[in-house]
């Protein structure tokens, strides 16, 4: 029987690209996107036959974070998920009112941090039912080294990847592994709007000369979910082209 796993934000990019790898490597695979979109119609048709059901809820209300585990396992088991929805959403520390940072981090948090502990707390009390399971959160280098014009985002990333370190030692008796993996600059959709004047500059940080690609990241994924990577438990890979060490 073939494993099966979710992947929230899957109808596009890095999320995408991760659904579909994980397809080719014997994953059955549950698609997440924010609603309905021939995205995620299109999505369904390249994942074929391995696809484990389609879900649209909006996860910038975290509370239906529960509701969207519920609906996956009652189509059938669950033995993995990767946290993938996320958001940026950047704005300035010093010319911005406190209220404003205010709406910016619970708008930020909600995505970015909050959705995914919800899913990693309902996810995990079926996993104990199961004797196991694997959670994989994308995270981003921000969450090491921050980025100005970003606290918040650098703080949910942050807050992410500690939360991935501290499952891992605590569920690691239950057979529960959790990972990251913190790209860099990665070559979407997202990323390419407005980049025609910073990417010379973007690209003189990374020493490898090119932004990383989806495949990068979900070539990292697919091999953290997998039995080669179960004493990696709490492991974040980093994905920047050496842009960043820590």
């Amino acid at each position: 029987m073939h494993p099966r796993v979710l992947v929230t934000g899957s109808s596009r990019g890095i999320g995408r690209t991760i659904a579909e790898k994980l397809a080719t490597s014997g994953w059955k695979v549950a698609l997440h996107g924010s609603r309905s979109s021939k995205e995620l119609e299109e999505a369904a048709v390249a994942i074929g036959d391995s696809l484990a059901g389609v879900y649209a809820y909006d996860l910038q209300h975290p509370e239906l974070a529960d509701r969207l585990v519920e609906e996956v396992i009652g189509d059938g088991p669950l033995n993995a998920v990767v946290n993938n929805a996320g958001r940026y959403l950047p704005i300035s520390f010093l010319e911005s009112s406190a209220n404003d940072l205010i709406d910016n981090y619970r708008s930020t948090f909600n995505l970015n941090f909050e959705a995914p502990l919800r899913i990693c707390k309902a996810a995990v009390e079926h996993f104990e039912m199961l004797g196991g399971g694997r959670i994989l959160n994308v995270a981003s280098r921000v969450g090491f080294r921050g980025e100005a014009g970003a606290c918040m985002y650098s703080a949910s990333k942050a807050a992410l990847i500690n939360l991935t370190r501290a499952l891992a030692v605590e569920l690691a008796l239950k057979n529960i592994q959790t990972f990251g993996i913190a790209p860099g600059w990665v070559d979407t959709a997202m990323a390419r709007q407005g980049m025609d004047e910073r990417l010379p500059a973007i690209l003189e940080g990374i020493p490898l000369g090119r932004m990383a690609s989806p495949e990068d990241c979900a070539n990292a994924a697919e091999f953290l979910l997998s039995d080669r990577a179960v004493y990696l438990s709490g492991v974040v890979i980093d994905i920047n082209g050496a842009s960043y060490f820590h």
